[in-house]
């Protein structure tokens, strides 16, 4: 079931309220986006070039710690996972599960037979293998020397890291170098709040990045994608800031969860997973504050919660968990 986060119309039509007044905490969206500047005006009117192309993906490279890595931009980490199934001919391909469900069903389309496996000592002897570093939605992450070494027992490894720019410690970027077989895909709008531009990264061999280059097409990346992307990667200050504040929200939140009686199964420092007891009754307890969260098909207690971005939606979320959560987030 390809299930998603988002779609605040949906939840409008299910507990009302217009779709405007409602607190979207069912994606992992940074709602302190980082401060984009006016666009000029070229960047709107004209065709994106390949300098401006070639900029942004040295900004990623940079940011990313990737030297030596070949990197492309794509209308963000959605748009890689739809053509990595299509860089290799179909086989069996292991997927660490539970994940992001958009990875099994690209290679599904793709001709693939996906295999779900728990964990990635289970990743062995497959045509291919996927696994997203930290995981989405429980968080769980894996050491980097163990996920280099799926790439001697799997003929081509699939990583998306599109949660791992608060975490950069997590990421094999600055390894692929010597780990051929490897594609690595980031999420720019994730971390920096701009996911509306649709922007994001494929990292790894050259070879293996000018085939996906060839499978995207020409333009592939907006202008105004390309420009921000630029800028906002080679934000160092705004970048660590911004660290620093999410791990403090993370905790944060946990509390006000733990006030609520949930308990905390993992997450990282965009979003959190809790053991509600009744994923169904907790979100609707949300919902009828306005509040979207994101529960799963798969699961009966668990819900995911991004992390509020003012004080004031501290203060509703706190308000809507309960009373005694509220007085404390004060």
């Amino acid at each position: 079931m390809r299930d998603h986060g988002g779609d605040i119309g949906a939840a409008a039509r299910r507990f009302g309220g217009a779709p405007e007044a409602w607190l979207d905490l069912s994606t992992g969206i940074n709602r302190v986006p980082w401060p984009m500047p006016a666009l000029p005006a070229a960047v709107l009117r004209d065709l994106p070039t390949a300098a401006a192309t070639g900029a942004c993906a040295a900004a990623a490279g940079a940011a990313y710690g990737a030297a030596g890595a070949a990197c492309l931009p794509v209308a963000g980490a959605q748009a890689a996972i739809g053509l990595v199934a299509r860089l290799r001919p179909p086989g069996r391909v292991g997927v660490v599960a539970p994940t992001y469900n958009e990875h099994a069903a690209a290679f599904a389309a793709a001709g693939w037979q996906v295999v779900e496996v728990p964990d990635i000592a289970a990743l062995a002897g497959f045509d291919a293998a996927v696994i997203v570093n930290p995981n989405n939605p429980d968080g769980r992450r894996w050491p980097t020397d163990a996920v280099l070494a799926l790439g001697a027992r799997n003929g081509f490894v699939v990583v998306d890291e599109s949660f791992a720019d608060a975490e950069p410690e997590t990421s094999i970027c600055p390894h692929l170098t010597g780990a051929p077989g490897f594609v690595v895909l980031r999420s720019f709008g994730k971390f920096y709040g701009l996911a509306g531009l649709r922007l994001g990264f494929a990292l790894g061999a050259a070879t293996e990045i000018a085939r996906l280059a060839a499978l995207a097409g020409p333009w592939a990346v907006n202008g105004p994608a390309l420009h921000a992307g630029r800028l906002a990667l080679g934000d160092a200050a705004w970048t660590a800031a911004t660290r620093t504040r999410l791990a403090a929200d993370a905790d944060r939140l946990d509390g006000l969860a733990g006030g609520a009686g949930w308990r905390l199964v993992g997450g990282t420092r965009l979003f959190r997973l809790y053991d509600t007891g009744d994923a169904e009754a907790a979100q609707a307890q949300l919902g009828r504050r306005q509040i979207w969260s994101r529960a799963f098909p798969y699961s009966s207690t668990w819900l995911r919660l991004g992390l509020p971005g003012t004080e004031a939606e501290w203060s509703r979320l706190a308000a809507a968990l309960c009373p005694a959560s509220s007085r404390r987030s004060r």
